[in-house]
C-alpha cells in the first residue's frame, strides 16, 4: 500500500499501514491536517486543542510536525486506545488524550493558542450557538481551523440522482466553504481569514477510499460519478479578536413565591 503524495510531503513520511490502522473516518487525517495547517500559523510550544480527533493520528502529526502541545480530545473513540497509540509514539509528555463532548469541554477560557478540527466539526459546529461557545477557549488572537469532507457548492433542492444511493439524512451537515464563511462571519465571534475548497479534493477522497476502504463500493461509485461537481474537501480558518464573548448559560437562577393558580382562587 502506498499513500505517498507529492502534494502532501509531510504526510508521506508516515507509514501507510500505521495511517490506515489508526484512521477513524472516511478521510486521510494526515492529508487534511497538513492541508489545514498550511493556512495556520502554528509554532513550537503552542497549546493546541485537536477537537474530535478520532483515534489520535492528527494529534500525533501536529506535535511531530510543529512541536506543539496537543490536547487530543474525542467523544466517540476510546481514550485508552488513543493513549496507547500516543505512548507507542513516545509522546506521553506532549500529546494528552482527553475523553470529552465537544459541547461540554473541560478547559479554562482562553487556554488554547489554536483549535483544529479534522473531519468532525460538521457533527457539532453547524449549531448557530456553537462557535461563540468554542471561541471562549481560544486566547485573543488564537486561530480556529477546520478541514473535512464537504460540498463544492450547496445542494439547493433534491439530492442529485447520482448521489442518492450514497446519501443519507445525516449528510445534510455537509456544507461548502462559502457556507462556513457566512456561518462564522454572522456569529461575530471570530474574524474569518480564509475558507476554500481543496483543488481536486474529490480525487484525494477517492484515492483514500481505494487505499483504506476498497470494499466501500457505494461511496466509491458516488465519488466517481460526481467528479467533483458537489463532493470535495473544505477548510476554514478564523482568528479570535479581542472582543468579549458572552458567558455560556448553564443555569438560570430563580426564586419561587406561592401564587393562586386561578383568578378566583382565595389565597391560602
Amino acid at each position: 500500500m502506498t499513500l505517498a503524495s507529492e502534494r502532501f510531503p509531510r504526510s508521506s513520511r508516515y507509514d501507510p499501514d500505521w495511517i490506515v490502522a489508526g484512521a477513524s473516518g472516511g478521510a486521510n487525517p494526515l492529508w487534511l491536517t497538513e492541508w489545514l495547517t498550511e493556512a495556520m500559523a502554528l509554532r513550537a510550544g503552542m497549546r493546541v486543542l485537536d477537537l474530535g480527533c478520532g483515534r489520535g493520528l492528527s494529534s500525533i502529526f501536529l506535535h511531530e510536525e510543529f512541536g506543539v502541545q496537543v490536547w487530543s480530545t474525542d467523544l466517540w473513540f476510546s481514550v485508552d486506545e488513543r493513549a496507547r497509540r500516543i505512548h507507542d509514539a513516545g509522546l506521553d509528555d506532549a500529546v494528552f488524550p482527553i475523553h470529552a463532548d465537544a459541547r461540554a469541554l473541560p478547559f479554562a477560557a482562553g487556554f488554547f493558542d489554536a483549535i483544529v478540527s479534522i473531519d468532525s466539526f460538521v457533527y457539532y459546529g453547524t449549531d448557530d450557538l456553537y462557535l461563540g461557545y468554542l471561541a471562549r477557549f481560544l486566547r485573543p488572537g488564537g486561530q480556529l481551523g477546520i478541514a473535512g469532507a464537504g460540498l463544492v457548492r450547496e445542494i439547493d433542492g433534491p439530492v442529485p440522482d447520482h448521489l442518492a444511493a450514497w446519501w443519507e439524512p445525516s449528510m445534510s451537515c455537509l456544507h461548502s466553504a462559502a457556507w462556513w464563511r457566512r456561518h462564522w462571519e454572522r456569529s461575530g465571534a471570530v474574524e474569518v481569514e480564509s475558507a476554500d475548497t481543496m483543488t481536486d479534493g474529490w480525487r484525494r477522497w477517492l484515492d483514500w477510499q481505494h487505499a483504506a476502504s476498497p470494499d466501500n463500493g457505494v461511496e466509491i461509485e458516488a465519488l466517481t460519478a460526481d467528479q467533483g461537481r458537489y463532493l470535495g474537501y473544505v477548510r476554514a480558518v478564523a482568528r479570535r479578536d479581542d472582543r468579549a464573548l458572552d458567558e455560556p448559560i448553564v443555569s438560570v437562577p430563580v426564586s419561587y413565591a406561592e401564587r393562586p393558580v386561578f383568578r378566583d382562587q382565595p389565597p391560602s
